[in-house]
């Protein structure tokens, strides 16, 4: 007979808040994790992991091994019997069972912001449609629109290259992100020393002598204000002016923008996530997918001691980067996925790992790099709503090819709505007036996966 007391999720969070519990305690932890991935009212949500510049599958879920296109990289065994990865993930192999690779994305887009563009709506740039962002579609349909927190954050994104794909295009201003730690993407001590700040909304808490009531009386004048304008000036900009402050008025209002407050974490856990700006991002986004957010990605950009290249983009030292952005990943992943299993939350949690594009299998010896490639590269899939322990599509011997299993964007983008239990199919009204599908109704759901 289990005699271990149910804990409630809330009193969970404040105990291992206050260090009264430990952060793997035999039994309590469990209890609360089998209760959490029961409950039937429990929301999906979706992390998406964007490896900023374009990562190359052949040195992390899509290596060659003997072929001259292969590079000094060696395989290891996973989770999964006949499944091998870079040697530089060992701890996301662990985690195998849980994930699936799809090695056979076909996308043809190899300008970084044309690509970004692409992945991240569906749709190539061009054309009067402002098409959402992935996050704000999802965030729209997962969401709660009286929730006190966003539906969707973005978490140190690198907007510069390609603006468009990070905006919530014609679903309007309230679907839009809350972004932190925007182009946060260097790295060094000083970094390191700042991340909480970095990761933390900005101007939350009170000026220096306004008290709530004052706020409270300044916050009704600017409504009275803004209604006033919007009626005689109705039209996009005033309405995300004043969307804006509003979301900005309600998170200064809640306890839950605590969720942003990483020293309530442990320092074993802190330690565990890695203490970079990726690492410490999943561990945000942990908090923020367990304070009911339904939407949120994470950008790795950079790790200790790049060498000429910014994030994934490795034109030149590409082996000797791609080890050290590995290092930062795996640590980060890994312990991300140990923690919302351990959490009861992985099956509810869709983690998408993609960037724009892969990287060209032949290596250019000169630089010792790899240039952009979108005709046959890897994306991941893990967590929620899919059927891990699987390899879907496979490249030629050289890597330069798809095989088997072609997979597009917007096949991709499907799949993992339809994972979330959201239709693809649904339309809602664009900017230009006709109505527009979440995922382009051509698109083909990679059903194998689906769980």
């Amino acid at each position: 007979m289990n005699r271990t007391p149910a804990l409630s999720r809330r009193e969970w969070l404040k105990l291992s808040s206050a260090g009264v519990i430990s952060f793997s305690m035999s039994g309590w932890l469990e209890n609360l994790a089998a209760a959490t991935a029961n409950n039937p009212q429990r929301r999906k949500s979706c992390i998406l992991l964007w490896m900023n510049g374009g990562p190359s599958q052949m040195d992390t879920f899509d290596l060659k091994p003997g072929h001259a296109n292969g590079g000094p990289f060696k395989e290891i065994a996973t989770a999964v019997p006949g499944i091998k990865i870079s040697e530089h993930l060992p701890k996301i192999a662990k985690h195998m069972n849980d994930m699936v690779l799809v090695r056979s994305m076909s996308t043809k887009e190899s300008d970084h912001g044309r690509a970004s563009y692409f992945l991240r709506t569906g749709r190539t740039p061009g054309g009067p449609v402002q098409y959402p962002t992935i996050g704000s579609a999802l965030s729209k349909e997962l969401g709660d629109p009286n929730a006190e927190l966003p539906n969707f954050v973005s978490i140190a994104p690198y907007r510069f290259l390609s603006p468009a794909a990070y905006t919530s295009g014609f679903l309007g201003p309230q679907y839009a992100p809350l972004i932190v730690a925007d182009n946060a993407f260097t790295f060094g001590p000083q970094q390191e020393s700042n991340i909480d700040q970095l990761l933390k909304v900005e101007d939350l808490d009170l000026p220096g002598g306004v008290t709530t009531k004052r706020s409270s009386s300044r916050v009704q004048l600017l409504q009275e204000m803004e209604q006033e304008f919007i009626a005689t000036r109705p039209g996009a900009a005033p309405l995300s002016h004043r969307t804006a402050y509003q979301r900005a008025v309600t998170l200064m209002r809640s306890a839950a923008a605590k969720a942003f407050n990483l020293s309530e974490e442990p320092k074993s856990v802190r330690d565990a996530y890695g203490r970079g700006l990726f690492g410490q991002g999943c561990l945000l986004a942990r908090r923020l997918i367990e304070h009911g957010v339904p939407f949120v990605e994470v950008t790795h950009s950079n790790a200790p001691g790049l060498n000429g290249t910014l994030g994934w983009d490795t034109h030149q030292n590409n082996f000797e980067n791609v080890q050290k952005l590995s290092a930062v990943l795996d640590q980060g992943w890994a312990m991300l996925m140990t923690d919302l299993k351990q959490r009861g939350l992985l099956a509810s949690t869709l983690i998408v790992w993609m960037g724009e594009f892969g990287r060209t299998p032949r290596i250019a010896t000169d630089r010792k790099g790899r240039d952009h490639w979108a005709n046959s590269w890897t994306t991941v899939l893990a967590g929620g709503g899919i059927r891990g322990g699987q390899v879907i599509g496979r490249t030629s011997k050289d890597g330069a090819t798809v095989e088997e299993r072609p997979v597009t964007v917007p096949d991709l983008l499907a799949t993992v709505t339809t994972a979330l239990g959201v239709d693809f199919m649904k339309q809602n009204p664009s900017n230009v007036g006709r109505p527009i599908r979440i995922a382009e109704p051509t698109s083909k759901v990679i059903k194998e996966v689906l769980a």
